[in-house]
C-alpha cells in the first residue's frame, strides 16, 4: 500500500471518530470552539506521532526477539501517558490559556482510545516504521479535521432555530451522526 493511500485511508475513510466511533469524549468535550479543537487536535497529533515512534521499535526490537508481546498493552499505555504528562508540561508553561481552556481533556489524553489505537494498527495491519508514521499523521490529522467540522456545526447551531426538544445535547448528537454519515460516502474512495 502507497503511503498516500495509508494517509488518507487512516485521515478520512477510516477516520478515528467519525467512521470508528473512538475518541468520542474529547470529540463532544474539545469542540466547542475553533481554537480548542485546534489545541486539542496538535496536542493529540504529537501524542499519536511520538507513541508511534516509541511503540513500534520498542515492540519489533525489543518485545519480539524476546517473546513479550503480551507486555505491549502496559507498555503502551504507558509510554502514552508519559508523552501526555510532557505535553501538558510544555503547554502549562508556553501557553497557559490553552491549558486552562483543555482543562481535564488535557489528561485526558492520556486514556484516548484513538491513541491506543493507533499503536495497535500499525502492528496488526503489518506497517513499517515509515508507513507507521504516516497512518498515526493520518488518524491525528483526521481527528482534528473532527473536532474541526463539529465546532463549525456547533458555531452555526447556536444562530440557528432550533426546536426545544432538540437544543443542547440532541441537537448535538445529531450533528454528530449526519457528520458520520458525511464521512462514509469516503468508503471505497481507496482500493
Amino acid at each position: 500500500m502507497s503511503l498516500f493511500k495509508i494517509f488518507i485511508s487512516a485521515f478520512l475513510i477510516d477516520n478515528v471518530i467519525l467512521m470508528r466511533f473512538l475518541a468520542l469524549c474529547p470529540f463532544i468535550g474539545m469542540s466547542t470552539d475553533e481554537d480548542k479543537s485546534i489545541g486539542m487536535g496538535l496536542a493529540v497529533t504529537f501524542v499519536t506521532v511520538l507513541a508511534t515512534c516509541v511503540t513500534w521499535p520498542l515492540y519489533h526490537f525489543i518485545f519480539i526477539p524476546r517473546g513479550l508481546e503480551f507486555l505491549r498493552i502496559l507498555a503502551f499505555i504507558l509510554i502514552i501517558a508519559a508523552l501526555v504528562q510532557l505535553v501538558e508540561f510544555y503547554l502549562k508553561k508556553t501557553a497557559p490559556a490553552l491549558y486552562g481552556a483543555m482543562g481535564i481533556y488535557l489528561a485526558l489524553i492520556t486514556t484516548n482510545c484513538a491513541i491506543l489505537a493507533v499503536t495497535f494498527d500499525n502492528i496488526d495491519k503489518g506497517f513499517n516504521f515509515i508507513e507507521s508514521v504516516v497512518y498515526a499523521v493520518g488518524v491525528a490529522l483526521g481527528f482534528m479535521l473532527s473536532l474541526l467540522l463539529l465546532a463549525g456545526v456547533r458555531r452555526r447551531i447556536k444562530t440557528s432555530p432550533i426546536p426545544a426538544f432538540l437544543k443542547g445535547t440532541p441537537v448535538l448528537f445529531v450533528s454528530a451522526a449526519l457528520l458520520s454519515m458525511a464521512f462514509m460516502g469516503f468508503s471505497g474512495l481507496v482500493k
